[in-house]
C-alpha cells in the first residue's frame, strides 16, 4: 500500500481550485491511498533535476507533484498541467546533513542568479564568507554543491537576495554568519530549524527526514485523516519547528515558560500542548486564557483540534477568575458575591479621606493590589517590614500604618457585606486549595489539587494572587506548568517575575512573527517604544531578534477634522475591505473608550455593516486579517483616568503610561494583513512620526 505525505501548500491548492475539480482531485487521493484499480499511477517527468520526481493526475488537466521514495509519496503542490510539470523540473530535494530535515531547493532560480553573482564577485575582492572553511560550512549542514556559489557572495544584500531560493534549514545558519556571527551562533540559528531532534542522519534516507519536519509533511494513513486534514484549518496540522518541539516534547521536568512577540504563534503552541498534554492521558488539563471571551474562541479551536471526543473531554478551558469563582462557591455553598465598580470607587474615595493628603484612591489602591495582594500580606505588622517593588514615594513607619487603616476600612466594609473583589477571590481560594481538607472539584486522584497539568494563555496580566491560586491547582511535577506570553502586550499593571513567586521556569523564546507584516511589524515596535520589558522573566524581555518574515502594505494613520469625519471614514474604509473579498469575521475596530466604540457600531449599523466592535481590552488574545482602531487621539489615548498623577507617584504614572502604550501596541498587533488608524483633533503622543 503507498504511503502518503503532504506538504502544507496542498490543502490551499485543493481549495483554491473549482468545487468540481476539488472533488475530483479529493476523491484522487482517497482512491491512492486505498490503493484502488482506479487510482492515479506516478507518472515520470523529463529533464528533472532529481529522479524521484514525478506527478499523479488528480483531475481534469490537473497533477499533484509528488517526491518518492520505497513506498512513500510526498505531495507538494497540485497544479495545473504545465505549472505541475515545471515545478517537478525546477526543484530538487534532500536531508541536510546536520538535522536531518528534508529540504526543497528551487534549483533552477539558483542557477539563473549564478551569473549575477559571478559578476559582482569580479569587481570586489571582498568575500562575505572568506572567514569560514568549507568544513565548517558542510558541519553545520550546508550543501556541498551551495558551497561554490557562497563563494561567490560579496554583500549581505546579495544574501539576502537568496533567502527566498534556499531552504530555511540552509538560510538561517548563513544569514548569522554573514553577520559576523560565531559558529556556535549559527547552530543556535540552525536549532530553531529543529522540530524532532535526530540521534543520527542518514542523507540518503528522505522518508525519516519526513518525519523529522512536521511544518513540511504530515502523514496521511488513510481516507478519514485525509479528509480531517483538509478539512481542518492551516494550524491544527502544521507548526514550525521551534512551536513543534515545544509544544510537543513529552517530558518537561517542571515548569515552561514561552515568551515571544506578537504573531509568533504562542497561542498555537499552548493549543497544541493542551492536546499533546491530553493525548498522553495522565490526567485533567487546564487550559486558561485572558478572559471568557478569549477562553470560548480557545475552547472552539481545541474542538477542531482534538477530534477525539474522549480525549477532548480531558481539556477545561476558562480563565482564572472563573476558576477562583468555582473554588470559593464550592467551599462556601454558594456563589460568592462581587463587588461592583461604583461601590469599590465610593469606597477608596472613602479610604482617601481616612488616609488624608497625598493618598488619593488611585494610590491606595494600587499600594492595596501591588504590594499588599501582590505579597499576601495579612496584618499591619507585615506591611511594615515589607518591600515595595515598583512603588516610587517611600512611606515611613507612621505613614504605612494611615495606609492600612484607611485600606482596612476597604477590606471591612466589603467583609461587612459578604463582597470580594476578584483578586480578594483568587486569594481565597489559593488558600483553600493549599488545605489538607481535599479537593474541593471533584478529583478522584489521590492528591487535593484539581488539575494534573495547568496550560496559561496570555500570561503576562496575572497578578500574584492569581499566580498562587494556579501553583496550588496542580502538583508540582513534571509537566505541571505550561505558559505563554509577552511582557510588551501587558495592559495591566502586573509586572512580577515568576521565580519571585516561587516558580522556577525552564524558558524558551520565540523571536519570529509568522502572522505580522515586515511593515506592520516595524511600525509596531517604534509605537511601543524601547527594547525592554519586565515581568515573567527575572530581569528584562527585550525586542531585539523579533522579525517578520513576510512583507505587506504599511499601517495607514489618517486625521479628521470632526469625530463624525473620522466615523465616515471608518465607515468607508471597512466597506472597501468588504468589497475586497475580505470576510466580516476577519475585520475588526477597536477604540479605547465606550463612547467611541458606541459611535463606531452605530455608524457602522446604519451602513449594514456588520464587523467585530470592542475596546481595545476586548481585541486581546484575538487576531484579524484587518484592523480598524479610531479615536488615537490625545487626550483620549492614553486614557486620562488611568494615569497617576505626577506629583502622587512619577513612578507609577511611568508604569501607568506604558501600560497604556502596551494596550495600544497590542491592539495594532492583531492585524495580520493591513492597520488603519485615524483620529480627530491631536493625534495620541504613541503614535511614531
Amino acid at each position: 500500500m503507498p504511503r502518503l505525505a503532504i506538504a502544507p501548500e496542498v490543502p490551499r491548492d485543493l481549495d483554491a481550485l473549482d468545487r468540481l475539480l476539488r472533488r475530483d482531485a479529493v476523491v484522487a487521493l482517497r482512491r491512492f491511498l486505498l490503493n484502488t484499480t482506479s487510482a492515479p499511477h506516478p507518472e515520470r517527468v523529463r529533464n528533472t533535476r532529481d529522479a524521484r520526481v514525478a506527478t499523479l493526475r488528480l483531475a481534469d488537466r490537473h497533477r499533484g507533484v509528488v517526491v518518492r521514495q520505497r513506498d512513500v509519496y510526498w505531495m507538494l503542490a497540485v497544479l495545473p498541467d504545465a505549472d505541475a510539470w515545471s515545478f517537478a523540473q525546477r526543484h530538487r530535494f534532500s536531508v541536510n546533513s546536520a538535522i536531518g530535515v528534508a529540504e526543497i531547493w528551487d534549483a533552477d532560480a539558483l542557477d539563473r542568479v549564478e551569473p549575477a553573482l559571478r559578476r559582482a564577485a569580479g569587481n570586489s575582492e571582498w568575500r562575505l564568507f572568506a572567514h569560514v572553511c568549507d568544513t565548517d560550512l558542510l558541519g553545520l549542514g550546508v550543501d556541498a554543491d551551495l558551497i561554490p556559489l557562497l563563494r561567490l557572495i560579496t554583500t549581505d544584500v546579495a544574501l539576502d537576495a537568496l533567502e527566498p531560493l534556499l531552504p530555511e534549514s540552509q538560510y538561517a545558519p548563513l544569514a548569522v554568519l554573514g553577520q559576523g556571527g560565531s559558529i556556535a551562533d549559527a547552530w543556535r540559528a540552525l536549532d530553531t530549524r529543529v522540530a524532532v531532534p535526530a540521534p543520527s542522519v542518514d542523507v540518503t534516507d528522505l522518508v525519516s527526514a519526513l518525519e523529522r519536519t512536521p511544518d513540511r509533511a504530515v502523514f496521511i494513513p488513510d481516507p478519514g485523516t485525509l479528509d480531517r486534514v483538509l478539512g481542518a484549518p492551516h494550524w491544527c496540522t502544521f507548526l514550525y519547528p521551534t512551536q513543534h518541539r515545544l509544544a510537543h516534547q513529552d517530558l518537561y521536568q517542571g515548569p515552561v515558560l514561552v515568551t515571544g512577540g506578537a504573531g509568533t504563534g504562542k497561542t498555537l503552541v499552548a493549543l497544541h500542548r493542551a492536546g499533546h498534554l491530553a493525548h498522553a492521558g495522565a490526567g485533567r488539563v487546564l487550559f486558561l486564557t485572558f478572559s471568557q471571551k478569549v477562553a470560548d474562541d480557545a475552547a472552539a479551536k481545541l474542538d477542531l483540534l482534538v477530534d477525539d471526543a474522549e480525549v477532548r473531554a480531558r481539556i477545561e478551558v476558562g480563565n482564572v477568575d472563573r476558576l477562583a469563582h468555582r473554588v470559593v462557591a464550592e467551599a462556601e455553598g454558594r456563589p460568592p458575591l462581587l463587588a461592583g465598580r461604583s461601590d469599590l470607587a465610593t469606597l477608596w474615595q472613602e479610604a482617601s479621606e481616612i488616609a488624608g493628603d497625598p493618598h488619593g484612591p488611585a494610590f491606595l489602591l494600587r499600594e492595596w493590589e501591588q504590594v499588599i495582594l501582590a505579597q499576601n500580606l495579612c496584618t499591619v505588622q507585615e506591611y511594615l517590614v515589607a518591600d515595595r517593588p515598583g512603588r516610587s514615594v517611600g512611606l515611613d513607619e507612621e505613614q504605612r500604618t494611615a495606609v492600612w487603616k484607611a485600606i482596612e476600612h476597604v477590606t471591612e466594609r466589603l467583609r461587612a457585606t459578604g463582597r470580594r473583589t476578584l483578586l480578594q477571590l483568587a486569594a481565597q481560594a489559593s488558600t483553600l486549595l493549599g488545605r489538607t481538607t481535599g479537593d474541593l472539584l471533584g478529583d478522584d486522584g489521590p492528591r487535593r489539587e484539581p488539575y494534573r497539568h495547568i496550560v496559561v494563555d496570555e500570561a503576562q496580566d496575572l497578578h500574584p494572587a492569581q499566580w498562587r491560586l494556579l501553583r496550588a491547582a496542580v502538583p508540582p511535577a513534571a509537566n505541571d506548568l505550561f505558559i505563554v506570553g509577552d511582557p510588551h502586550q501587558r495592559v495591566f499593571d502586573t509586572r512580577v517575575a515568576l521565580s519571585a513567586l516561587g516558580i522556577k521556569v525552564e524558558t524558551h523564546h520565540l523571536t519570529i512573527s509568522h502572522r505580522l507584516s515586515h511593515e506592520i511589524l516595524a511600525w509596531g515596535v517604534r509605537l511601543r517604544g524601547g527594547n525592554a520589558a519586565d515581568g515573567l522573566v527575572d530581569g528584562v524581555v527585550d525586542l531585539v531578534g523579533f522579525r517578520s518574515i513576510h512583507p505587506g502594505a504599511r499601517p495607514a494613520v489618517r486625521e479628521y477634522a470632526s469625530r463624525e469625519a473620522e466615523l465616515t471614514g471608518l465607515v468607508t474604509h471597512v466597506r472597501a475591505w468588504l468589497a475586497e473579498g475580505v470576510p466580516a469575521e476577519e475585520i475588526a475596530v477597536g477604540a479605547r473608550t465606550s463612547e467611541y466604540v458606541r459611535g463606531a457600531r452605530t455608524a457602522l449599523g446604519q451602513a449594514g455593516i456588520s464587523v467585530r466592535v470592542s475596546t481595545l481590552h476586548g481585541l486581546k488574545g484575538l487576531e484579524f486579517r484587518r484592523v480598524a482602531l479610531i479615536g488615537v487621539a490625545e487626550g483620549v489615548v492614553p486614557a486620562p483616568e488611568t494615569l497617576t498623577p505626577a506629583d502622587e507617584d512619577p513612578t507609577a504614572r511611568a508604569h501607568d503610561l506604558q501600560r497604556e502604550r502596551g494596550l495600544l501596541y497590542m491592539a495594532c498587533m492583531r492585524a495580520a494583513e493591513r492597520l488603519y488608524l485615524s483620529y480627530s483633533g491631536r493625534a495620541s503622543p504613541f503614535l511614531p512620526p
